[in-house]
């Protein structure tokens, strides 16, 4: 598959590190995300991207918007594995990442390469909905800031982006963050420095729903209970869903 390329590979953020680091990881992804604790939590891979994609469901019905309306834009898509999952139920699904590695795996879908972890390479006021899943916390110092700019520039008034982060309350997500060595650099963000982040680039009208609280073999069943909880921080991971100012 040929990548729109956008830029110089070679630059590089605030903090003078080099964009594509997950260039490095592509080859040995799954070997290198692999935990106990994870494992145990989820028999299923995929499992992680079923749960997201669901609350993006929830979230989006919530805001009372229908997902096959809407040109959908994932920031750090990765390997591609929401986009293949969701895409299809959206008017229009791409993605973009910093890693060339990582983005040689997306097909079907149209995928564009970033020249930064902050810059995005699509027009202003283009798109419905932005997601960016587990991207914050590998982006660092002013870079973060510039990163939710340009999430509002690229997003039509009244646009949605969510926002999924690690928990940093949750003591189980903390421990597999640490052995990670794809999160290395990582710097975990409260929902509060989140909703912060957006509010200052003119994002209004928060939602916050932690889950990834029950395991896969509980939530099949107690699935219900789960959803009764999305408001207190006890799951392994949060969503924050803001609407763009119009």
């Amino acid at each position: 598959m040929k990548l729109p390329v956008t830029g110089d590979r070679k630059r590089h953020d605030a903090e003078g590190k080099s964009y594509p680091e997950f260039d490095r990881y592509a080859s040995a992804y799954d070997e290198l995300l692999a935990d106990p604790a994870r494992e145990r939590f989820a028999r299923d891979p995929l499992y992680f991207h079923k749960r997201k994609w669901m609350l993006m469901q929830r979230l989006l019905k919530r805001a009372g918007v229908e997902a096959r309306a809407l040109r959908w834009l994932d920031v750090g898509c990765g390997r591609g594995e929401l986009l293949r999952l969701a895409g299809g139920n959206f008017a229009r699904s791409e993605g973009c990442d910093p890693s060339v590695a990582m983005l040689s795996a997306c097909e079907p879908f149209k995928v564009y390469q970033q020249i930064s972890s902050a810059d995005l390479p699509f027009e202003t006021a283009s798109v419905d909905f932005v997601t960016a899943i587990c991207v914050f916390h590998h982006v660092h110092g002013e870079a973060r800031a510039r990163l939710v700019g340009e999430t509002r520039r690229v997003l039509k008034p009244g646009g949605l982006c969510c926002v999924i982060e690690h928990n940093p309350w949750n003591p189980v997500t903390r421990a597999i963050v640490r052995r990670c060595p794809v999160d290395t650099d990582a710097e975990l963000l409260t929902p509060r420095v989140a909703r912060s982040l957006l509010r200052d680039a003119g994002f209004s009208s928060f939602t916050t729903d932690y889950f990834l609280l029950l395991p896969e073999r509980l939530f099949e069943r107690w699935g219900l209970v789960e959803s009764a909880f999305a408001g207190i921080p006890l799951g392994g991971q949060y969503a924050l869903l803001g609407r763009a100012s119009s």
